[in-house]
C-alpha cells in the first residue's frame, strides 16, 4: 500500500511523460491511499488540459472514466480535525501551498505518525521534499 498525490494518480488517467513510470509502480502494488481531495485536484488539472487544448474532449472523458474506476476502490483519508492540525504544522516548516499541505497531512495520519517504510507516490517537487523530509520514501 502507497500513498498517491494526485500529481503522479494524473499520468495513470491519460498519456503523459510519466505514464509509463507511474504504471509501472501501481503495477507493483494497486492498493493507492489519497487525500479525500485528489480526487477533485485530478478533474481539476483534466479540465484545465482541456482548456488549454492539451485533452481533446474524447480523452478527457476516457480519462475521467479511468479515474472514477480507481477511486472505487483506493482508500481515502478523510478531511479531519487531525489532518487539519498536521496541514496546519507542515505549512509552518516547509515550503508548501495549502492543498500539498493536507495532501502530507493526509499521508502523515495514514501512516500513524511513523513514515519510514512507507511510500508516497509523487511528481511535484516541493511535496517529494517535505514528504522525504517527514521520514518518508518517496517514489519515483
Amino acid at each position: 500500500m502507497r500513498f498517491w498525490d494526485s500529481s503522479a494518480i494524473v499520468p495513470l488517467c491519460f498519456r503523459e511523460s510519466a505514464s509509463d513510470e507511474m504504471r509501472r509502480i501501481v503495477d507493483t502494488d494497486e492498493d493507492m491511499v489519497v487525500w479525500w481531495g485528489s480526487r477533485i485536484e485530478c478533474l481539476s488539472a483534466m479540465a484545465r488540459r482541456r482548456r488549454e487544448g492539451l485533452l481533446s474532449a474524447e480523452r478527457e472523458r476516457k480519462a475521467r472514466a479511468i479515474l472514477s474506476a480507481m477511486a472505487e476502490v483506493w482508500s481515502e483519508v478523510q478531511p479531519t480535525e487531525i489532518v487539519r492540525e498536521r496541514a496546519e504544522r507542515l505549512l509552518m516548516v516547509h515550503p508548501l501551498r495549502a492543498a500539498d499541505g493536507l495532501q502530507l497531512a493526509s499521508a502523515l495520519v495514514w501512516s500513524e505518525e511513523a513514515p519510514k517504510g512507507l511510500d508516497v507516490v509523487c511528481l511535484d517537487e516541493k511535496l517529494r521534499e517535505a514528504a522525504f523530509r517527514e521520514g518518508f520514501t518517496v517514489l519515483p
